[in-house]
C-alpha cells in the first residue's frame, strides 16, 4: 500500500475515532489494509471539538434559562462543545468570594454548574468563559491597588466598571483562586477569557505595581507620554508584550495544576493584527504555545469583505500549524455599527461569514447574546451550516494550502513603523494585495516575516506590502529566497526602516530593487506621515512606452514616438498612457540594468474643470521598477498602488497588481478559474486528494453589509495543476452533491461548475 494511502487512512481514522466513529485497532506493527477499519487514540478535546455553541448569558437569564430547549438546540446544530459564562465581571455560580459580582436573578442558583453538567451528560466539551479585566465598584473600594490608574492617580474606567491592572494582585492572586474554584466545582475542559490582556496601549498605567515591575525588569521609570522615538517608551511596549505572554503561561500553569494537563486557559484572540497589537498580544508567541485558538472575530467591514475571514484563518494557521483548530465566534445577531444584540442578522450575511471562514480553515461557533429572544428567526440560521459542516468535516481539517504566492506580514512592522497610524500605513497595503489576489483568483498564503526561510520554501513569489520595518535577519531571509530563484514584489517604503522603526540610510533591499533611495530616506518618516492621509490627490502614473500615437482618438501631432513594446505587467492597458494614482512619490535613482515602467505625474487642480490639465506631464520619478538578479524576477512599486487599491477600489490598480504576480510567478500558479463573478478560491491538499473551495462573493451587499440576497454565478471553467504522480479518479462536489466530468491536459485537470450560489467545495481524489 502506498505511503499516501497509509497516511490518509491513519489520519481519517484518527479523526473518526475522535468523533466517536472508530472501530477495531490493528495489531501493533501491522500495516493497515485498504479495507481495514482504523482506530487511533482518542484525541484531547482541543483537537477533536470542531463545532461550538455559545449562549452569552445576560444578568436576567438565570431566572428564565430554558436548559432543556438549549440542549435540544445543541443537538440540532451538531455542536461538540459549548462556552458557558463563569466569572469575572459577572459570576453565574455561588462563589465563595464575596467581591465577585453575582446578578440578583441568580439568587443561590448554580447556573454554570447546571449547564456544565448538562453539556457533559450530552458528551460535549465545556469552556468556562471569563471576562476578567473589569470589576464593579465594591471590589475597587476594597482593593484600589488592583486597579489601573492614570498619571494623576485616577482609576481607569470602562463605563461604570473599573479596569484592573495586569501587574497587580488581581491577576496574580485573586483570579487564579477564581479559576481553581470553578475547576473544583464544575470541572470544565478549559477557560476562555474575552478581555484577558488588560489596559490597551492607548493608555499608560501608573499604579505602584507597574512602576515597581518596570523598574525591576527594565531599570527605568515609566514613560511620561507616548513617544515612539523615546527608548523608554519602546521598552515599555516590549515589556507589556512580555507581560501578556507571561500571563498566558501563568494562567495555564494554574488551570493545568488544578484540572489536569488538558485543562487549558486559552483566552480569546482577535482576527485583526491591529487589534492584537493594540492589546499587546504577540500573535506569533501566542500561537507558539497554544494548541487551539478561540477566535473572537465576528464580522466583516465594508472595506474587507467576507474574504477577510478566509485570509484570517490562513494567517493564523501559518503560525499555529494546519493540524490545529481555530473555532471562531460567529454571531447570529446583527453586529457592526449600529449593533443590535437581540435582532437577527440576515441569514445570508451570517452564512457567508461562516462559509468564508471554512475556506480559510476556521471552524464554526454560533453565538447568541441572551438565553431568551423575542426575535426567533436567529435560531434557524446556524443549523443548516453546522449540519453541512458535520457531514463534510473530514475535508475541512487536517489539510495544507496549495499556493505559489506568499504575502509577508509582521506585527512589529505594524507597531514600530505603523506606530499611531497602523491601519493607514500597514493594514491598507496588506488589504489591497489580498483584495487584488482574491479578485484575480490567485491562491496565496500569509507568511510571517520571521518565518520566511521555513514557510516560503515551496513558494515562487513573495509579496512585501509596505513592509517598511524589517530586521537584519528578515533582510537575510528575503535575500536567501531570491538567491534560490524566488521572485519578489515589494511596495512603498519596504525595508527603509529597521526593527525599531528608525530609518536606514537607504532601502535595506536597495540592490534587489535596483534603486538608490538616499534622498527619499532622508525624509522617510515625513513621507510615511504623508502616506497615512487617505484623501486622494489627482496624481497619475505614466506608462512606458507611450502608445497613444497609434490608438484611435484625437491627435495633436506631438504624441511621443513609439519606442518599443509594452511589458506583460502592463497587459490590458494598451489604450491608455496613464493610470490614476492618487498618492505621492519621492525621487529615486534607478540602477542602469533596471526597467522603469511607470513614472509619476504630479498633482494638478481638479476644480474647476477648466483647470484640470497636467502642469507637468512627465517626470523621471519612478513608480514601478523591474529588476532581475540571476533567475529571480523582482518588482518594486514605490507607488503604493496596493494601499490606493484598498482605499479607492480602482479596477486598474487591482489589474496591475495581478499582472505583477502572474509575471513574477511565471507558470507556477496552481489554479485558474474563469467565468463571471467575484470569487474567493482556495486550494488545499490532504493525503490522496486536493480540495477546492469556491466562495461566491457576488451579491448586492458584497462591499456593504449586510447581504440579504445571494446571486448565483456560473458556468465556471476550472483548471487545477496536478502534483507529480497524482491522477484523481473523480471530481466530487460536496454542496451540489454530484460528480463532474473532467479531462487531463498538459498536467492540469479541467472541469466545469455550472452554477455556484454561496459556495462549493470540490474534492479531487
Amino acid at each position: 500500500m502506498s505511503t499516501n494511502r497509509r497516511e490518509f487512512l491513519v489520519q481519517i481514522g484518527a479523526l473518526a475515532t475522535a468523533l466517536g466513529a472508530g472501530s477495531a485497532t490493528p495489531a501493533a506493527g501491522a500495516e493497515p489494509q485498504d479495507d481495514a477499519p482504523i482506530r487511533a487514540p482518542v484525541l484531547p478535546w482541543y483537537q477533536r471539538t470542531l463545532r461550538w455553541g455559545q449562549t452569552n448569558i445576560t444578568e436576567i437569564d438565570p431566572a428564565r434559562y430554558d436548559i432543556a430547549w438549549w440542549r435540544e438546540y445543541w443537538k440540532r446544530t451538531e455542536v461538540q462543545g459549548v462556552i458557558i459564562n463563569a466569572g469575572g465581571i459577572v459570576a453565574y455560580y455561588p462563589s465563595k468570594f464575596p467581591l465577585q459580582y453575582r446578578p440578583p436573578a441568580l439568587a443561590d442558583r448554580d447556573l454554570l454548574g447546571e449547564l456544565t453538567s448538562a453539556a457533559h451528560a450530552d458528551g460535549l466539551a465545556v469552556l468556562a468563559r471569563m471576562d476578567s479585566n473589569r470589576v464593579h465598584e465594591p471590589l475597587y473600594r476594597a482593593h484600589p491597588d488592583w486597579i489601573a490608574v492614570d498619571d494623576k492617580g485616577q482609576p481607569y474606567k470602562n463605563g461604570d466598571l473599573f479596569v484592573t491592572c495586569v501587574n497587580g494582585p488581581y491577576y496574580r492572586e485573586y483570579l487564579p483562586d477564581i479559576l481553581r474554584e470553578i475547576i473544583g466545582r464544575s470541572h470544565p475542559e478549559g477557560f476562555t477569557d474575552n478581555s484577558w490582556s488588560g489596559l490597551d496601549r492607548g493608555s499608560i498605567c501608573y499604579c505602584a505595581n507597574c512602576a515597581r515591575d518596570f523598574r525591576d525588569r527594565r531599570g527605568l521609570a515609566l514613560p511620561l507620554q507616548r513617544d515612539w522615538s523615546d527608548s523608554t517608551y519602546r521598552q515599555w511596549i516590549e515589556w507589556n508584550y512580555a507581560r501578556r505572554i507571561e500571563l498566558w503561561d501563568f494562567n495555564n500553569t494554574v488551570t493545568r495544576s488544578a484540572g489536569g494537563n488538558d485543562c487549558l486557559w486559552i483566552g480569546m484572540n482577535g482576527g485583526g493584527i491591529t487589534g492584537q497589537s493594540r492589546n499587546f498580544r504577540d500573535y506569533k508567541q501566542i500561537c507558539a504555545r497554544a494548541p487551539i485558538i478561540m477566535l473572537d472575530h465576528q464580522t466583516r467591514s465594508d472595506a474587507d469583505g467576507f474574504q477577510h475571514n478566509a485570509f484570517t484563518g490562513k494567517l493564523i494557521h501559518g503560525m499555529l500549524g494546519w493540524d490545529k483548530l481555530i473555532p471562531e465566534s460567529m454571531p447570529m445577531y446583527q453586529i457592526g455599527t449600529p449593533m443590535f444584540r437581540l435582532a437577527t442578522k440576515p441569514p445570508a450575511e451570517a452564512r457567508m461569514w461562516m462559509l468564508a471562514g471554512f475556506a480559510g480553515g476556521i471552524q464554526p461557533w454560533w453565538h447568541h447574546v441572551g438565553a431568551y429572544h423575542d426575535d426567533r428567526r436567529m435560531y434557524r440560521t446556524a443549523e443548516p451550516v453546522m449540519k453541512w459542516h458535520r457531514k463534510n468535516e473530514r475535508f475541512l481539517v487536517a489539510r495544507t494550502p496549495v499556493a505559489s504566492v506568499g504575502v509577508v506580514w509582521s506585527q512589529r512592522n505594524l507597531d514600530f513603523y505603523g506606530r499611531d497610524f497602523p491601519e493607514q500605513l500597514v493594514e491598507l497595503p496588506l488589504r489591497g494585495w489580498t483584495q487584488a489576489l482574491v479578485r484575480a483568483r490567485i491562491p496565496h498564503v500569509p507568511v510571517h516575516a520571521d518565518q520566511i526561510e521555513s514557510d516560503a520554501r515551496d513558494l515562487a513569489v513573495l509579496i512585501l506590502p509596505n513592509l517598511a520595518s524589517m530586521s537584519d535577519a528578515q533582510l537575510v531571509s528575503v535575500r536567501k529566497f531570491v538567491e534560490r530563484g524566488g521572485a519578489l514584489i515589494a511596495t512603498g517604503q519596504t525595508s527603509l526602516f529597521d526593527e525599531w522603526g528608525d530609518q536606514r540610510a537607504d532601502f535595506g533591499l536597495a540592490d534587489l530593487f535596483g534603486v538608490t533611495g538616499a534622498a527619499a530616506a532622508r525624509n522617510a518618516r515625513t513621507a510615511s506621515e504623508r502616506l497615512r492621509q487617505t484623501s486622494a490627490q489627482q496624481t497619475y502614473l505614466r506608462l512606458a512606452p507611450e502608445l497613444r500615437a497609434r490608438v484611435n482618438g484625437p491627435h495633436a501631432g506631438d504624441e511621443p514616438a513609439i519606442t518599443g513594446v509594452r511589458h506583460p505587467v502592463l497587459s490590458g492597458f494598451d489604450e491608455t498612457d496613464i493610470l490614476p494614482f492618487g498618492g505621492t512619490l519621492e525621487a529615486l535613482t534607478v540602477d542602469a540594468g533596471a526597467k522603469v515602467l511607470l513614472t509619476f505625474v504630479p498633482a494638478f487642480p481638479a476644480f474647476p474643470p477648466e483647470s484640470a490639465w497636467m502642469r507637468q506631464p512627465r517626470t523621471d520619478i519612478p513608480g514601478l521598477i523591474l529588476n532581475e538578479t540571476g533567475k529571480a524576477r523582482i518588482a518594486f512599486l514605490p507607488a503604493d498602488i496596493d494601499r490606493r487599491f484598498a482605499i479607492d477600489n480602482m479596477p486598474d490598480h487591482g489589474d496591475l497588481l495581478a499582472n505583477l504576480v502572474r509575471w513574477a510567478a511565471r507558470d507556477t500558479i496552481p489554479l485558474h478559474v474563469s467565468g463571471a463573478g467575484l470569487l474567493n478560491c482556495e486550494l488545499y491538499r490532504q493525503p490522496g486528494r486536493l480540495i477546492l473551495h469556491v466562495v461566491n462573493l457576488t451579491s448586492a451587499g458584497s462591499w456593504r453589509s449586510p447581504v440579504d440576497e445571494l446571486i448565483p454565478v456560473g458556468p465556471l471553467n476550472v483548471s487545477v495543476r496536478l502534483p507529480a504522480g497524482f491522477r484523481p479518479r473523480s471530481v466530487r462536489r460536496l454542496v451540489a452533491e454530484r460528480t463532474e466530468p473532467s479531462v487531463v491536459r498538459a498536467g492540469s485537470l479541467h472541469f466545469m461548475l455550472d452554477s455556484v450560489l454561496d459556495h462549493e467545495v470540490v474534492v479531487l481524489e
